[in-house]
């Protein structure tokens, strides 16, 4: 199973983990209550009151949800969530993000991605499904980020990411470590050659 071993790169006391479904629900439902309206209206592409939210967070406890939270003083300021492959019409886990204002723009979302995406990896998916609204272009940027191609319908982008490996790409990286470890040591070669030729010159010169 993934480490918990993220913390914010500037002082501070953040961390990320997995929330436990039961002892744990308050704080998924209370950071998303927490989510200002446009990041609200973003995470669940459209306009919802505090009561669907209470309903919400309870769905995700009873229904085997994986939450990823990134934490700082036992709160929750971020989410990531892996729903189970058998809640979706096409048979992929779906995942949905939120991440509160206040720790925007210090990379928790990507960290929160990339996360969820191991747990997802390390329970045997292939395919995830991810949906956002069409104007959460945050969301979007993330999601092609990490791979998936997103298409516009009914008001939403929806898309898949490919978590199997691809055997082009590997064969890619055997061929281009030794190429570059190559092009490494002729620079070296240059560089050294270079340097001999000008002691050489300057003792002549003497």
């Amino acid at each position: 199973m993934p480490h918990d071993t993220f913390h914010r790169p500037r002082p501070g006391f953040g961390y990320v983990r997995t929330l436990s479904q039961q002892e744990e629900l308050p704080l998924l439902r209370d950071h998303l209550l927490r989510l200002d309206p446009d990041s609200r209206r973003d995470r669940f592409n459209g306009v919802i009151d505090e009561s669907f939210i209470e309903r919400y967070a309870k769905k995700c406890t009873d229904d085997g949800t994986i939450i990823v939270a990134y934490m700082e003083n036992g709160i929750v300021r971020g989410a990531a969530e892996l729903h189970r492959p058998e809640q979706s019409e096409d048979g992929l886990p779906e995942i949905a993000f939120s991440v509160e204002k206040c720790v925007r723009g210090q990379g928790v979302g990507s960290v929160l991605f990339r996360r969820l995406l191991s747990e997802a990896s390390w329970k045997g998916h292939r395919r995830l499904r991810v949906t956002t609204g069409a104007g959460n272009e945050a969301m979007r940027a993330l999601a092609h980020k990490f791979g998936a191609h997103l298409e516009f319908r009914h008001g939403e982008s929806t898309g898949t990411i490919d978590l199997t490996p691809q055997p082009q790409a590997e064969f890619a990286k055997l061929i281009d470590a030794p190429l570059n470890a190559a092009r490494a040591l002729m620079s070296f070669n240059r560089a050294c050659w270079k340097l001999f030729s000008k002691m050489v010159e300057g003792g002549r010169a003497a």
